[in-house]
């Protein structure tokens, strides 16, 4: 059974506990999630629908044990689940798959610029990459101690984000002002 990577990452977290919709939103939130994955804030629950059709998730009742107050869906991975995840993660892993890189589309058409109009969205790119590489790094930091899986996430998306800031900064030079 192949899975989005929506859906593996919703699935992963509910394997990781039991959670509800708004959890869910909070932890893709917490962890920077949207900035590796294709999962928005609104198909989070269509997502969720998706894997209970399919019996890798569940759902039960709960109200937090508080009287009065309306209980929430709490979802937990079904062993069906659970094994689809084990197996869709070591997938993910092992499997080159050809990413899509919006930036090679331009690079690849950079002809229809100026040399002078290309460099400036090579350095406009520089400094946006140098931001998001701050912010992942406060991110990690504000976190920590935080799990092995999110320390690799981590360490994967800084060691990509590093790698084009050299290729970057080879072509275009950023004035410290």
């Amino acid at each position: 059974m192949r899975l989005t990577s929506a859906e593996l990452t919703v699935l992963g977290l509910i394997v990781e506990r039991p959670r509800h919709g708004y959890d869910l939103e909070q932890v893709i939130d917490q962890r920077g999630i949207r900035q590796w994955t294709d999962i928005g804030f609104s198909s989070i629950y269509y997502v969720l629908a998706k894997l209970e059709k399919r019996d890798l998730i569940e759902a039960t009742e709960a109200n937090e044990g508080r009287p009065g107050v309306k209980s929430r869906r709490v979802l937990q991975a079904t062993a069906k689940g659970r094994q689809v995840a084990a197996d869709e993660t070591v997938a993910f892993i092992a499997d080159l798959r050809a990413v899509p890189h919006p930036v090679l589309v331009g690079v690849a058409n950079s002809a229809l610029v100026s040399a002078h109009t290309y460099d400036d969205a090579l350095r406009s790119r520089l400094i946006q990459l140098q931001a998001r590489i701050a912010s992942v790094r406060e991110a990690e930091r504000s976190q920590a101690p935080l799990p092995r899986p999110a320390r690799e996430v981590f360490s994967y998306s800084l060691n990509l984000l590093e790698a084009e800031r050299s290729w970057l900064a080879e072509r275009v030079q950023v004035s410290d002002d």
